[in-house]
């Protein structure tokens, strides 16, 4: 089958609403904190990380095409424990993101009450989702249109004037590591196109081939351009303590006119990337209700409730640079167990060499325990909870169902006549 150009070019148009949400919106002030103009070279090694994490789930996606997402993949190679442990880093991730793109929003578009504007968007876009909405190949493209306009527009603005001279300088080098680990979250959305969902036409390896490092390339442009804009304008340490850098910057600039423009951004892109978390997030409960590890019983319905609470109370808990660290830390355990199954898929369902799977897992392992502390803590927390949990609760289901399979088997024998 050929593959034109405008294949790529849908594919790399359908995972860009994936990518473009909290990171660019907000990352940049936890990370100047912690590295100030740092952040830019660090950006280069998140993106890396991801590079080789999206080619390890999409050999995965490949080679299992009935399972979909990393708990499914991990379970396949390397067996029920460690998908446990990739299910819990993978849902904490999730609720983490989720709290970090709605408290985005809540500071952009409803800067009065940022956490009631939060809430109200976890609750808009699992509504929307329930609905049966889907961000189709057209639908996505106008969302990166808007998206990319909106941010070509403050990038020209941040270099148009120049800056006031910053009072000081914050960050220093020794929190490059670190800053990459919070800033692969800028990347963490490739899955969209890297593993598709159930029912989702996959893509072609000959069209992935292109896709994947445009998708990652490109994304890594637009953080620089825009991280750049913003370190300019406002200075590493204004910066870090800004909820809305984006807005900020344009302020700043004498550019508030556009400030309207910057909150219709964040908006659609909040909404697109919190459908993507939360139906990733779906996924994997799916995932686990069907192997036994959750209650089978489980309705959609039900899962959604569940993913609201979670991540509305993520909300509340995690302010947006925690939140930001602790899905970036979980998210990268995810990717660790995931390029370690990548390592022992056969030759044959390789795209891309084995050595971009190892990569990938030293990658992942070394940026997240150079995460801040707190999110580090909170994440191997959640991920020793979340494994213990599933695994109590898969026991007391094997339990129960062996208990029912004996009562079954003494009433037929106390039914069946004796032989003598």
């Amino acid at each position: 089958m050929t593959h034109t150009p405008r294949d790529i070019v849908a594919t790399v148009a359908l995972g860009l609403p994936a990518v473009l949400g909290a990171g660019v919106f907000a990352g940049f002030a936890p990370a100047a904190g912690l590295a100030g103009w740092w952040v830019l070279p660090a950006l280069a090694v998140s993106a890396l990380a991801a590079l080789c994490s999206a080619f390890s789930t999409a050999d995965q996606s490949r080679a299992y095409p009935d399972i979909g997402g990393g708990y499914g993949y991990v379970r396949a190679q390397l067996g029920v424990w460690p998908a446990r442990l990739t299910a819990s880093a993978h849902l904490l991730g999730r609720f983490a993101m989720a709290a970090a793109v709605a408290s985005m929003f809540g500071a952009y578009v409803v800067p009065d009450q940022p956490v009631a504007g939060a809430l109200a968007l976890v609750v808009a876009t699992a509504l929307l989702g329930a609905a049966g909405f889907r961000f189709t190949t057209g639908v996505s493209v106008l969302v990166t249109v808007v998206v990319l306009g909106v941010l070509a527009l403050v990038v020209a603005s941040s270099f148009a004037i120049e800056p006031v001279p910053s009072a000081g300088e914050a960050g220093t080098a020794s929190e490059l590591v670190g800053v990459a680990g919070v800033m692969f979250m800028a990347f963490a959305g490739f899955e969209r196109i890297t593993a598709p969902h159930r029912g989702e036409r996959p893509h072609s390896p000959a069209v992935l081939r292109f896709a994947i490092p445009i998708l990652i390339g490109l994304s890594f442009a637009v953080y620089l351009a825009v991280g750049a804009g913003v370190l300019r304008q406002l200075g590493s340490a204004r910066l870090a303590l800004s909820p809305a850098p984006l807005r900020d910057a344009l302020v700043a600039a004498d550019a508030s006119a556009l400030v309207p423009l910057v909150q219709i951004a964040a908006a659609v892109a909040g909404v697109a990337v919190l459908h993507f978390v939360l139906a990733s997030a779906h996924r994997t409960v799916t995932g686990l209700a069907e192997d036994g590890d959750l209650p089978t019983r489980l309705r959609p319905g039900a899962i959604s409730l569940v993913l609201v609470a979670a991540s509305a109370l993520a909300v509340v808990l995690l302010p947006v640079g925690l939140a930001l660290g602790t899905a970036a830390c979980a998210t990268l355990f995810y990717y660790a167990f995931t390029n370690a199954s990548a390592r022992v898929l056969l030759q044959n369902d390789r795209t891309w060499p084995m050595r971009t799977a190892c990569l990938g897992l030293g990658l992942s392992v070394l940026l997240a325990m150079s995460t801040p502390v707190p999110a580090l803590l909170i994440s191997l927390a959640g991920l020793g909870a979340g494994t213990g949990l599933i695994g109590l609760t898969a026991s007391l289901r094997a339990s129960l169902r062996g208990r029912r399979e004996e009562s079954l088997q003494h009433t037929q024998r106390a039914r069946t006549p004796g032989r003598s």
